[in-house]
């Protein structure tokens, strides 16, 4: 996502970001919450270099519309790992997408920027998110409180998995 696109999808101008992507964004991408692209678009303007780390969407290969949104939260930790967060728009679910987007996401960190352990913070009630870092090898190091969404747990895995 741009700097501009971000901007348009703040403003609520969603023609204006749809023709900045050069993508279709479903209905649902109008009703989600997006304050986090107002922290994200400031982490870019402050550093032009970690745009590359923020949210992207997930494209259909076939098809100019967007099925969802995965990135990291931020650069780098400075122990090294980054943490991923996705989503998936409803009416594209239990697909694939998600998988496919993560592991393509982390193959590009690790491959082109040397950063190869990830993160993901996980609602326990959230079982589609739980099933998908099971499946990608992660493993449960900790649990948090996230003060938007409550109790989260926490899962690390250095990639590629084995």
């Amino acid at each position: 996502m741009s700097p501009a696109f971000m901007e348009a999808v703040l403003a609520g101008d969603f023609a204006r970001a749809e023709a900045d992507a050069g993508v279709a964004l479903p209905e649902f991408f109008r009703g989600e919450r997006w304050g986090h692209l107002q922290y994200r678009l400031g982490m870019a303007r402050a550093e032009p270099d970690t745009l590359a780390w923020l949210t992207r969407l997930m494209v259909l290969r076939d098809a100019a519309q967007a099925v969802g949104s995965i990135g990291f939260h931020e650069p780098p930790h400075p122990q090294g790992w980054v943490e991923v967060g996705y989503t998936v728009f409803p009416e594209h679910r239990r697909r694939g997408y998600a998988e496919e987007a993560v592991r393509g996401l982390f193959d590009w960190a690790c491959r082109e920027r040397g950063v190869c352990r990830f993160r993901a913070s996980v609602g326990p009630w959230n079982q589609p998110s739980l099933a998908l870092v099971h499946k990608l090898g992660f493993e449960q190091t900790g649990v948090q409180v996230d003060e938007l969404d409550g109790e989260e747990l926490i899962f690390e895995v250095d990639w590629p998995k084995g």
